[in-house]
């Protein structure tokens, strides 16, 4: 089947980080609303989740004009969601849990790994600046998201595999494009083994090692 014309790597990427920033934002919005916090708190936290690890990625790669200055609709996408799904949990009186903002978190840890690892390849980067600039992008927003909550970071503190998995699938990705696959297919392998290993992390509860009680 003949890929359209209008399906470029630019349209993927741009596919990815869209979808990236609403599933970040979202879990943004939930842990805003777990925290009790006003409607400008809980867009501020979407904001910072959503656009935190781009603007990182982007400060670090000298890229400009940042990724959400190029693309101003996004903020107003942000902005929309936050203040619509906070309305729509208040109405129907959903309580936002942790276990809520997993999957949404998911997610967005996948595609802006797979979106970060692809910018940094195509600047030229080694392969393992390019890996870790794909987990920066990929991290550091939910690590602002949960700071301003007052929270110890998620990705530093559940012992599960998130940051693990970011710097894994970026390898696979490196890895495909080694072998000469399509920057197209690169980007879906490094989203896809991101998501499915974040995902079997959570469903079988893996961890990481962790510090002792002491005198144990």
């Amino acid at each position: 089947m003949k890929t359209p014309e209008w399906w470029t790597l630019s349209t993927a990427q741009l596919a990815v980080e869209a979808l990236a920033i609403v599933a970040f934002a979202l879990s943004g919005v939930i842990e805003g609303a777990r925290k009790r916090l006003d409607v400008v708190g809980v867009c501020v936290v979407a904001g910072l989740a959503a656009f935190g690890g781009g603007t990182l990625r982007d400060v670090l790669l000298d890229r400009r004009p940042l990724f959400w200055i190029e693309h101003p609709g996004w903020l107003w996408g942000v902005l929309a969601l936050g203040i619509g799904a906070m309305l729509l949990m208040r109405a129907q009186h959903l309580e936002p849990t942790e276990r809520a903002m997993q999957w949404p978190d998911a997610i967005g840890l996948a595609l802006f790994n797979a979106s970060g690892l692809q910018i940094a390849l195509a600047a030229g980067l080694p392969a393992l600046p390019a890996v870790l600039m794909g987990v920066v992008t990929a991290t550091f927003g939910g690590v602002l998201r949960d700071i301003v909550c007052n929270e110890i970071p998620h990705a530093f503190s559940d012992h599960r595999p998130y940051a693990v998995c970011a710097f894994a699938g970026g390898w696979l990705g490196v890895a495909a494009a080694g072998a000469g696959m399509g920057e197209g297919s690169v980007l879906l392998l490094t989203a896809g083994s991101t998501l499915a290993l974040r995902a079997l992390a959570v469903v079988f509860d893996w961890r990481l090692p962790g510090w002792r009680d002491a005198g144990r």
